[in-house]
């Protein structure tokens, strides 16, 4: 067992994570936990851009009702406006790092994409993800007062019951957590935590999330008391490539921005007309996934066509190379044929808790990012606003934990990791067995279209399976196989429990018992 001490313990190492590090940098010393590689986040995977009112034809007003339109109306206003009037600033500051944004002259080159009114997206090319990444853990590497620790699985937060005196207060002082390349746990101390660990996504069998979206920083805030928000509105991406040799493969939302159409691949009809004729492949992203599931499911489609070969070959290549090029690879021209799409999941629009500070339920705890629920998403995540969450939020924390140093103390002697009644494992096989279970019944029971039924069988399987994987951590050493399945078992009851409590259909919660839409929109906040 090591322990290391830090001012500041950030776990994530993605938009969120590395935004806070270097704003708490400057005066403090900050240890990043990354669970595999430094840049294995969702952040990196980010294709499409940031939306910023950058344009003197655009407004505030208007990014805020777009936003708000997206989310249903679950969204708070108050969380809408404080992220949107920071996008300017969240961009200069990125400029300043040298993400080389695509330029028009002396200006940023705008893209549109879905639910948005006006151009507003901020992109490197089709890969704005990658090189933002690359930007932040260039500063991060570079600074002295970041430690950058990959290859770290976090377990559990620390709070005041695992010190050597029990104190009930909920108080966090940093994470236990398993070094993957040597098998030993970890204490991690700091006066205050930050989490930054991304979303749940994992836990469906058809996801654009990276492998590690297992939804850790979710499960271990709600096992510490934290309350978590709005865990049904899973969003699903409509356009995933669908190709059985390449998984997961995100066509970016801009191809539909820059005139992409939706085909039934048969007939060659323009779907979307039949189910928002008004702003067609423009809809937001749920009223799109919902009708390329409804034609897969009604006409018995493995998928549906995206088509933008009516462009100039050279506007396609221009706009989208990262994807034209992997296309090309597999055997498909976007410039002269359509692309095969189907939905996945694709963000968490739920989460932990937070408030304008970033601040949890939990003293010593913030958060920021896909692992929160702030209140910008709402019911549906307007696209390219998530990277902007991540900056403003990550801020957010490293600004208020500056305010409050002075009240935050050291932190008090913890226990030990205990290992003495536990075995090394020889039932691996029991983790990819219960593992693929969860994502399959989630995709079945849980997915784009739900019912009551369906959702309390998918009930069912959790409470059983949550039996074995308790029995199974109990008895073994742990793995991050099985850090991972203990959090998407405890994700996926989350999901669950808030979908099975809203008795209606708002945004990305879509059941057929409730159809219709309530007059007042409510979150559904779970509390330990």
């Amino acid at each position: 067992m090591t322990e290391a001490n830090h001012d500041v313990l950030i776990i994530g190492s993605g938009a969120a994570g590395l935004t806070a590090a270097l704003a708490l940098a400057e005066t403090k010393r900050v240890l990043v936990l990354a669970k595999g590689d430094l840049r294995s986040g969702s952040t990196a995977w980010a294709q499409g851009g940031i939306a910023a009112v950058l344009d003197a034809g655009d407004t505030f007003e208007n990014h805020v009702r777009d936003t708000m339109v997206a989310g249903a109306g679950l969204n708070r206003r108050e969380t809408v406006e404080f992220v949107i009037e920071r996008a300017p600033a969240a961009i200069a500051r990125l400029v300043d790092l040298g993400v080389p944004f695509n330029a028009e002259g002396a200006d940023l080159h705008l893209t549109r994409e879905g639910g948005h009114s006006h151009r507003r997206i901020v992109h490197v090319d089709d890969a704005t993800g990658w090189a933002v990444q690359a930007a932040l853990l260039k500063a991060a590497e570079e600074n002295p007062n970041v430690t950058l620790l990959p290859g770290r699985a976090c377990i559990d937060l620390i709070t005041g019951r695992h010190g050597e005196k029990f104190s009930g207060d909920g108080r966090v002082w940093g994470a236990y957590a398993l070094d993957e390349a040597t098998g030993r746990v970890e204490k991690h101390l700091a006066r205050a935590t930050v989490l930054a660990s991304g979303g749940a996504g994992r836990v469906y069998l058809f996801s654009t999330a990276p492998r590690g979206a297992t939804g850790d920083g979710i499960a271990m805030a709600w096992r510490a008391g934290a309350r978590v928000s709005n865990m049904e509105m899973m969003q699903f991406h409509p356009t995933c490539l669908y190709n059985l040799e390449v998984k997961n493969f995100l066509i970016t939302e801009a191809v539909r921005g820059e005139g992409g159409h939706l085909l039934h691949p048969e007939t060659g009809h323009r779907f979307m007309a039949d189910y928002d004729p008004e702003r067609m492949e423009l809809a937001p992203r749920d009223v799109v996934a919902r009708a390329i599931d409804d034609q897969i499911k009604r006409f018995g489609l493995d998928c549906v066509h995206l088509d933008i070969s009516h462009q100039p070959p050279e506007f396609v290549r221009g706009h989208f190379p990262t994807i034209y090029e992997k296309l090309l690879g597999l055997g498909i021209d976007m410039t002269r044929q359509p692309i095969p799409v189907v939905p996945a999941q694709h963000y968490t629009c739920g989460g932990v808790l937070v408030d304008l500070d970033a601040r949890t339920d939990l003293p010593g705890l913030w958060g920021a990012g896909e692992c929160t629920e702030s209140g910008l998403h709402g019911a549906n995540r307007l696209a390219s606003n998530s990277l902007l969450e991540c900056f403003v939020f990550g801020e957010a924390a490293a600004k208020d934990i500056l305010a409050r140093w002075n009240e935050l103390g050291a932190p008090p002697p913890i226990r030990e990791w205990d290992e003495s009644r536990v075995t090394d494992s020889d039932e691996e096989v029991v983790i990819k067995q219960t593992w693929t279970e969860i994502r399959r019944f989630m995709w079945n029971y849980v997915g784009i279209v739900r019912t009551t039924k369906r959702l309390e069988r998918a009930a069912h399987r959790i409470a059983l399976l949550r039996r074995e994987v308790h029995d199974y951590y109990s008895a073994f050493r742990v793995t991050t196989d099985l850090i991972e399945l203990r959090n998407l078992i405890e994700a996926a009851d989350l999901i669950v429990q808030s979908a099975l409590r809203r008795h209606e259909s708002r945004g990305l919660h879509y059941t057929l018992d409730y159809p219709e839409t309530r007059p007042e929109a409510r979150d559904t906040v779970l509390v330990p």
